[in-house]
Parts: C-alpha cells; sequence; structure tokens
C-alpha cells in the first residue's frame, strides 16, 4: 500500500464531548500546540459539537454534517460522550463513538496498558506494559440495533464475527506486535476467546490462526478470556499484545487501566485501514465536571497516539517525534509528583497540563 505523502496541514476534527470530556480535551489542545509549533508541525483545529448535549438541543448525538467532516479529516480527537440522565427512547446512552466506528470501518480498538513513572502499584508487577486491541464495530454489540424481541418473556442479543473485520484486527495487532518488537519487546500476540463453548469464537480463532500465518516472526498464543483476566492479574508481564470480541475487550480493557492507575490515565484509538479516533477511556463524570479535578493524562496520551498514527501513516518524523516529547513530559510531571486526586495527588486539571506543557 503506498504511503500518503505528509500534508502542508494536518486536519484534525475536535468533538470536546460532554462533561470532563470537555476539559480534558482542553489539555490535549494546549499540548498539541504546544508541541506541534517548535517543530514546524501544522495542525489545523476544526471544533463540533457531539454527544448528550447535542442531543438534548437537538435530537441528534451527531450530525450528518459532523460526521462527514470527520471523514474527510485527517484523524479526530474525541472527548468522553454521554449523561447518565440523557438516554433514547429505549433506554440506552447517547454513544457517538459507536456511529464513528461503524461509519467509517474503526475496527481495532487500540488502548495500551502501561504503568506510568510514579503512580502507585495496584500489583505486585513492577512492570506493566502491554496492548489491548478490542474489535470496535461488531462482536456482541452487532444487533445493538436489532428490533426488540416479539415475546415479551424473552430478549436476544446476537454475536456477529466477519472475517473482513476480523482480518483488518489482526492485521493491526500484528502490526503493533512488530512495532513493539522493532522497540526491545517481546513481539507476541495473544487471542482471547472462548472458542471451546461459541463457534463465532472457533471461527474467530481460525481467521486468527490464518493470519498468524503471514507473520511468522511474531509469536502468537491462544487463551479462554476467563482464563486471561486471572492471568493478566497474576502475571500481567506476560502479555504484549493481547486481542479479543468487541465485549470481551469492553470488560478486559477496563480491567488493564485499573492495575495500571485508572481510567484517568489511559488513552486510546479507534483504528481502521483508512480513519482513526483518538480519546480517552474515561467517562464523561459529570460529579465533577467544572470543578478543575478532572485527570487530563488519558486524553494528553491519546493525542501522542494520534501523533504517532499520522507519523506512521505518513512516514512524518515530525509527528513521531512530537508524540515521543509529549510521552517524555507526561513521564516527567507524574514521577515530579503532579498529579490529580483520582491517582493519589492534589493537583488540578490546570495544573497537570501546565506542568506537561512546561516539561515540554
Amino acid at each position: 500500500m503506498a504511503v500518503p505523502p505528509a500534508p502542508a496541514a494536518y486536519d484534525v476534527v475536535v468533538l470536546p464531548g460532554d462533561g470532563i470530556g470537555v476539559e480534558v480535551m482542553d489539555s490535549g489542545v494546549a499540548v498539541l500546540r504546544a508541541v506541534a509549533e517548535p517543530l514546524g508541525l501544522r495542525v489545523d483545529l476544526a471544533f463540533h459539537e457531539a454527544g448528550a448535549g447535542a442531543f438534548a438541543k437537538t435530537g441528534v448525538a451527531i450530525a450528518e454534517s459532523v460526521l462527514a467532516a470527520a471523514g474527510q479529516a485527517d484523524a479526530v480527537l474525541f472527548g468522553a460522550m454521554g449523561l447518565p440522565d440523557v438516554r433514547r427512547e429505549d433506554g440506552t446512552e447517547i454513544a457517538p463513538q459507536l456511529d464513528l466506528r461503524e461509519r467509517f470501518g474503526l475496527v481495532a480498538g487500540v488502548r495500551p496498558a502501561t504503568l506510568l513513572p510514579g503512580i502507585d502499584r495496584v500489583l505486585y508487577a513492577p512492570h506493566i506494559d502491554f496492548v489491548t486491541v478490542r474489535e470496535s464495530t461488531e462482536g456482541l454489540f452487532a444487533g445493538r440495533n436489532d428490533p426488540p424481541s416479539a415475546d415479551p418473556d424473552v430478549e436476544h442479543d446476537r454475536m456477529t464475527i466477519t472475517r473482513e473485520a476480523s482480518e483488518t484486527l489482526f492485521d493491526v495487532s500484528f502490526g503493533l506486535a512488530a512495532a513493539r518488537r522493532r522497540a526491545g519487546g517481546p513481539g507476541r500476540v495473544t487471542l482471547f476467546d472462548k472458542a471451546n463453548v461459541l463457534k463465532s469464537q472457533a471461527f474467530l480463532r481460525r481467521i486468527f490462526d490464518e493470519v498468524a500465518e503471514r507473520h511468522p516472526d511474531i509469536e502468537t498464543e491462544h487463551v479462554y478470556v476467563d482464563a486471561g483476566v486471572m492471568m493478566m492479574v497474576r502475571e500481567p508481564e506476560r502479555f504484549d499484545v493481547v486481542v479479543m470480541e468487541n465485549m470481551f475487550g469492553d470488560i478486559v480493557s477496563d480491567l488493564a487501566a485499573g492495575i495500571t492507575g485508572g481510567l484517568g490515565l489511559a488513552p486510546s484509538a479507534d483504528i481502521g485501514r483508512e480513519h482513526a479516533v483518538f480519546q480517552p477511556c474515561h467517562g464523561t463524570a459529570p460529579d465533577i465536571a467544572g470543578r478543575d479535578l478532572a485527570n487530563p493524562v488519558g486524553m494528553v496520551l491519546s493525542v501522542a497516539m494520534m501523533l504517532d498514527w499520522l507519523g506512521d501513516r505518513h512516514e512524518d518524523s515530525r509527528c513521531t517525534d512530537a508524540a515521543r516529547r509529549v510521552r517524555s513530559a507526561v513521564d516527567a510531571t507524574l514521577a515530579a509528583g503532579t498529579r490529580t486526586r483520582d491517582v493519589g495527588g492534589t493537583a488540578s486539571t490546570t495544573d497537570v497540563t501546565a506542568a506537561i506543557v512546561g516539561a515540554l
């Protein structure tokens, strides 16, 4: 596949969202602007409204015009969205991130799980550094828009696994493992599944093995997901890249965040063949919204993930260098003891952001 040339300016759609999403997005944008300018890296930001607030005002969580803008952008920065008291008629919360995933084929939900400097260990493990990759468009979420059951005493949710989505998922996973191996990692992909019970999961495993044959330099293993979560707690150092179905990944990726300090520190990306969205893993936390208490680190590290993705996609070393600088600044800030209260500190959102910008 040809590498797209680096543009004169990267166009990034920014969706601040709801609750603390707006506050941490301000932090992410401040860091992005601070790191880009000294490197001659031009990033043009286009801000759009989406989420529960938009739904409450217009009846639409993410407008078609916003989706179109996201499709034309080089990348999307996405704040937390949804509020517990804003729901659809069926009782479900507003989740525009699912619309983006399905619209643009953002199959792979990538979440690094790294024990950062200055963060108290939850487990005995002195070193944790792996990545979870969650299929994000089908699996047990495939039937979320299906009509309700005709039987008032029975309800069903379907699990759907397709070859197309699975091959994209595994291509991303093996690509990550190869990149981590070049950086000194083990180069291993572990599939979490329930192939012993569910035929859809057995199908997923077959596709995994087929894709693995194209990557003979990468180690592979299969682990049943129930055993896998136990191993992740007892021996997290055994994992490098862990890939799984949508619902399993929804649960396991939060466990991974928990053992490395919590959702406030956790970045993520939803990646497809041509598009990608970057967002922190936490929710909108309406109980602390507007109080300058939110942890901006997950958002800032999501900005670093975006820069890395743009750098890889366009072979642009400026982006790669910017991502490295952002991560180093976050490490320095946390190591110096500047942390929000969710990770044992007393600093505000503004304090942490200013420290990261200062460390740049």
